[in-house]
């Protein structure tokens, strides 16, 4: 029983660190997962482990193959696009209401600021993990944890959408600074402006992502196509 409650306490946890590499990019579309390295790695249980595989595929950010094991899921098509018309309702939201001054304006400013310094550098992975940064601190202008959970697993899919791409360059340098100028307006006492910038930034990524996703084909492990 005390083995019980100590699993069901530790998964959600657990749960949480896996998304974040995710959101980091640490894991990637269809990568197995070792129950024996994660374990190992995280210093937990295989059976904590394993409850939090299952919370993680009930959100759809893992699968479970019978006699295969657990993998990383494999954004569609269809899930890319839904992915985005959430963060038009949350984010744009978010800003258009947003105080100035909100302690989450700081960390849009220094993601902004990484991202740069990465984009130098040409490092994309940086400056991807960055973006997701900024636009979880937009998330976090609405002073609501239950949307900051709810993000943070739209987050997980997105970044996920962003590991299928072979053109990371194309995909992350010119956000960079659409998020100074949307950050710039918003800094500047201007929310509604920096929200109808989001909402033309939105759509352009979205169009960029989609264009790219549609170049390639996308095999899960067991050879569906997801296009």
């Amino acid at each position: 029983m005390a083995e019980q409650d100590t699993t069901s306490a530790l998964a959600p946890r657990l749960a949480e660190e896996i998304r974040d590499k995710l959101i980091a990019g640490e894991l990637k579309p269809g990568q197995r997962l070792s129950e024996a390295t994660l374990s190992v790695g995280m210093d937990v249980s295989r059976n904590s482990l394993r409850e939090a595989f299952r919370l993680l595929t009930k959100e759809g950010l893992l699968r479970h193959e019978h006699n295969r094991g657990v993998f990383v899921a494999t954004p569609s098509m269809a899930s890319i696009i839904d992915i985005y018309r959430v963060r038009r309702i949350i984010e744009c939201q978010a800003l258009a209401k947003a105080y100035p001054n909100h302690p989450a304006v700081a960390r849009m400013r220094l993601a902004v600021e990484r991202a740069r310094v990465a984009r130098g550098d040409k490092d994309w992975g940086t400056v991807g993990s960055q973006n997701m940064v900024f636009h979880a601190a937009i998330v976090d202008l609405a002073d609501s944890q239950r949307l900051n959970a709810f993000y943070a697993q739209i987050a997980a899919e997105l970044r996920l959408s962003f590991g299928l791409l072979a053109e990371p360059e194309l995909l992350h340098a010119p956000y960079v600074d659409l998020n100074a100028a949307i950050l710039e307006k918003l800094e500047d006492g201007m929310p509604a402006e920096a929200s109808a910038a989001l909402e033309a930034y939105l759509t352009q990524s979205e169009r960029t992502v989609l264009a790219a996703f549609s170049r390639i084909d996308v095999r899960n492990s067991s050879g569906n196509v997801y296009s």
